[in-house]
């Protein structure tokens, strides 16, 4: 044997053993409770499914007949009956940390953030009681991602060494929506310290996604549980007051047709008055230029549990690109402070093409708004939108201001705009001031051991 068939053995060798010490570290390390991976193998039995990509999907016809047609066919449930927890292990888990970390030893938000919608996902099925459903049998449900409410962040810097913990219970039920609230944590010196709150919207489907179905009606089994509901109302109510008065529906009103008639004085030359010669004002950027763009071809590994691309992917691979764009305009690297509103309009399939475009659409003191908005892309040129992302940047100085040149631009920014004033807490009327905000939710009294369906197993 050669000298260096000896040393690639030897090396060979080194390296089957430090796996095999990584693995059984993993094993033998301390069991805090339920994983993701729970998380995920629980819905996977509850759906009926197998491991394994399958291209065409069994057919869920036969589990119409358990659907309920009235909210009166279902026992009331309360926000205890949907709490639970899991884990993601990255003090003992290292092969897991290799997927978290970013280059500077922190964790990648967008991780956390498909984490969370997975999660979320949990939450509303624990929510579903269905006398109607045989024992053994899977849900007649289906499950998607309507929209991702207001998530705002801390000043903890997430570790890729030390556990998190995800928690969360349904906050609010219409008649087939289910909101449900997600907190999550790291563990730092002994101490749950939270880095995240999140609001999940969730349709509910019948078995073949082709119409709604109703849920449990959610009550209040406590004090804190009537303050969340009463929270949830108002926000339904906001969703839809601002569905209305959306800039596709409504003209902007006389104080924003103000604000981009100044911004369009501030391009014109008073020395040469004409609407044809523009000139980009001093420490400006024009919005055309503060953009980026990438395609995303989307595998089975991405998919969800009904062979669509999964929600987590999107809003990782969206959260990722709008902080490159800001890390372009700022030339610093960015801090996310809020995730103003995700939407999710089409599910998108796998092996779809998907685009994404990230612009900077809104400007302010040391802040920055992105959008990202995604499409799928048909080889023949059709495009489709599916998705749009808000993200909420801080910089530790004053940044350039955005300039939009044409009317479509001018809208961005006022969509920018509003909702930056909204997560700020900048529009909110003085008669408002004493009132509590609905996106205000304190931390969950529950904990697992007061959830009677949790578990080290199954949650």
């Amino acid at each position: 044997m050669s000298t260096l068939t000896k040393i690639l053995c030897r090396n060979t060798r080194r390296i089957e053993n430090g796996l095999n010490v990584l693995l059984k570290r993993q094993e033998s390390g301390p069991s805090r409770g339920p994983t993701l991976r729970h998380v995920k193998q629980n819905l996977m039995e509850l759906m009926g499914l197998e491991l394994g990509y399958h291209p065409l999907q069994s057919n869920r016809d036969y589990l119409l007949k358990y659907l309920p047609k009235t909210q009166e066919e279902l026992p009331p449930r309360t926000m205890q009956d949907s709490f639970c927890e899991a884990f993601v292990p990255l003090s003992t888990d290292v092969l897991k940390q290799e997927k978290y970390v970013t280059f500077l030893g922190h964790v990648r938000l967008g991780r956390l953030m498909e984490d969370m919608d997975m999660f979320a996902v949990w939450v509303a099925a624990k929510h579903i009681s269905n006398p109607l459903q045989p024992a053994g049998v899977p849900t007649p449900y289906v499950l998607v991602t309507v929209l991702v409410d207001q998530v705002n962040f801390t000043d903890l810097v997430p570790q890729h060494n030390a556990d998190i913990r995800l928690s969360g219970h349904v906050s609010w039920v219409g008649r087939s929506s289910i909101e449900s609230v997600v907190w999550l944590e790291q563990e730092v010196r002994g101490q749950w310290v939270k880095l995240t709150r999140a609001i999940f919207l969730m349709a509910a489907r019948n078995s073949v996604n082709t119409s709604a179905a109703v849920v449990n009606p959610l009550i209040a089994g406590s004090d804190y549980e009537k303050g969340i509901l009463e929270g949830g109302h108002d926000r339904n109510v906001r969703r839809k007051r601002l569905a209305s008065a959306s800039l596709l529906k409504q003209l902007p009103d006389e104080t924003e047709q103000h604000v981009i008639h100044s911004l369009f004085l501030k391009t014109v030359n008073f020395s040469d008055p004409t609407f044809q010669n523009r000139h980009l004002p001093p420490n400006s950027v024009w919005m055309r230029t503060a953009r980026i763009s990438n395609i995303v071809f989307c595998h089975p590994e991405d998919r969800n549990l009904h062979n669509k691309v999964f929600g987590g992917f999107l809003m990782r691979q969206a959260l990722e690109l709008s902080w490159t764009s800001a890390y372009l305009y700022s030339k610093v690297r960015p801090k996310l402070l809020h995730i103003s509103d995700i939407g999710f309009f089409k599910p998108v399939d796998v092996g779809s093409l998907l685009q994404m475009h990230s612009h900077v659409i809104y400007t302010e003191f040391n802040y920055i708004m992105v959008l990202v908005h995604a499409q799928v892309l048909d080889p023949s040129g059709m495009l489709s939108t599916t998705n749009n992302f808000y993200y909420v940047y801080e910089m530790p100085e004053e940044v350039k201001s955005i300039v939009p040149e044409s009317y479509h631009e001018a809208m961005l920014f006022l969509d920018g705009r509003r909702k930056f004033q909204y997560v700020m807490g900048l529009n909110k009327p003085p008669s408002s001031s004493n009132k509590k905000d609905p996106n205000d939710i304190p931390q969950s009294p529950y904990t697992s051991s007061s959830s009677s369906s949790s578990s080290s197993s199954k949650i």
